[in-house]
């Protein structure tokens, strides 16, 4: 008789068709060829290149590896110049034409040109390499001594994880977006869904451009889950074409079976949502905005690959439009990628933000991880459109930084303390900045 096979998850699909299976079950342990390899300068060729060359190994398949220069640019040392610089020596020793040197955040660069179609098994070497699922992908992070076995061999092997289904239901308030539901499920869900797949579905997933479907997939990471994923649409195949590529003709079969088995499913209503703020020092330590009283806020820093998009920069403009920067506040915003300057420079967006007396940092990874500028003092308070805030994080260990959605980080820099977004939006319409 012929084998029967269970109803899959997406995730369970993509791992079969990597490792060759016609199905695969949560728990088993297979071998799953790689369709694409990401890494940065961080993480990258000054961590792996001497493990290579001790194996004697070269890059398995040039043309399926990513290298973004984005967490040491631009140099403000010596030691970060020569972390770059032997960064694109590797690149050119080892024929790498996917290299993107001071162009973008690796998370956003991959999207931008056109490297994510659904049904892709990826890895990459950074923690919130999870924003990939948001193109129906299976993303995960993975450490520098994997990496070297990945890009010596291009396969991987995985344990089979289960899947929490995440149904979100309704249209967002006014201020409200895509971080704000992360932060929440950060408080409702905790930090320690290890080794679990974070799918998130629901109409309210569907109305969202793929810019906000990245953050939640990129806050997967917070959730501590093993990857986020976000069944292929047809708004998932309109992202693919507008950037020159073409996705696959079996691109929109690339859901869950509707009968797949979950280890759970949780349903949220975001139409209840109001904006949320994460105290120091965990997102876990997740709040409505209306908590907060008398918080002072020296610094306000929109920036990173979760909440410096063109998306998070429009949201920002909504809120500080005729508006300006409080004084004792200094707001800092460093877009995600050069494209992302572009076209927030021609849609009028950047001379909103710099009007209201923002300051405009070089893009990359910088003040997100304690790098480069916008590092905070000892006492100081930074509210951040990043998706960490660990003790030391951004700066001095003796320093608090709260987090939040672009529209509350913009609040804040305007009043130079913790405030509620929604009072400087009472002409807009939509939640979702397109």
């Amino acid at each position: 008789m012929p084998e029967l096979m269970s109803p899959q998850t997406l995730a369970q699909k993509i791992i079969a068709k990597a490792s060759g299976k016609s199905h695969v079950s949560p728990g088993e342990i297979v071998t799953c060829k790689l369709d694409l390899v990401l890494m940065h300068d961080s993480s990258g060729p000054r961590r792996v290149k001497s493990r290579l060359e001790e194996l004697g190994a070269k890059v398995f398949d040039p043309n399926k590896v990513v290298l973004v220069s984005d967490h040491f640019v631009p140099a403000t040392d010596p030691e970060s110049a020569e972390i770059l610089a032997l960064t694109r020596r590797w690149a050119q020793e080892n024929l790498i034409t996917n290299f993107y040197d001071m162009q973008g955040i690796c998370h956003v660069m991959l999207p931008q040109q056109g490297h994510l179609k659904p049904g892709m098994f990826i890895v990459g070497g950074d923690s919130h390499s999870p924003t990939g699922g948001a193109f129906g992908t299976f993303m995960v992070g993975i450490g520098a001594t994997e990496m070297t076995g990945a890009l010596a061999t291009g396969e991987i092997w995985i344990k089979v994880p289960e899947t929490i289904r995440i149904n979100i239901n309704g249209q967002l308030q006014k201020g409200c977006s895509a971080k704000d539901i992360m932060l929440h499920l950060c408080a409702k869900l905790g930090m320690n869904n290890n080794y679990k797949v974070m799918e998130f579905a629901g109409d309210t997933v569907a109305d969202m451009p793929m810019y906000e479907r990245m953050v939640l997939c990129n806050m997967s990471a917070e959730l501590g889950g093993k990857t986020g994923i976000v069944e292929a649409d047809q708004t998932t195949i309109d992202w693919i074409n507008n950037t020159g590529e073409t996705a696959a003709i079996d691109a929109l079969d690339w859901v869950s079976d509707s009968d797949a088995r979950y280890e759970k499913v949780i349903h949220l209503d975001a139409s209840q949502l109001i904006p949320q703020v994460a105290a120091p020092h965990s997102p876990e330590n997740t709040h409505p905005v209306t908590s907060f009283e008398n918080i002072t806020i020296h610094q306000a820093y929109i920036g990173a690959c979760t909440g410096a998009k063109l998306s998070d920069l429009k949201m920002a403009a909504a809120v500080l439009k005729g508006q300006k920067v409080a004084k004792g506040t200094r707001l800092l915003i460093a877009p995600a990628s050069t494209k992302t300057t572009e076209l927030a420079a021609k849609d009028g967006t950047l001379a909103i933000l710099t009007e209201a007396g923002a300051i405009i940092l070089p893009t990359g990874c910088g003040a997100c991880a304690g790098m480069g500028a916008g590092a905070i003092a000892n006492g100081e308070n930074c509210i951040s459109s990043t998706s960490r805030n660990f003790k030391g994080r951004m700066g001095s260990p003796e320093s608090n930084v709260y987090l939040a959605s672009p529209y509350t980080v913009a609040a804040c820099a305007i009043t130079g303390e913790i405030t509620d977004p929604r009072q400087f939006l009472e002409g807009e319409l939509n939640a979702n900045i397109k």
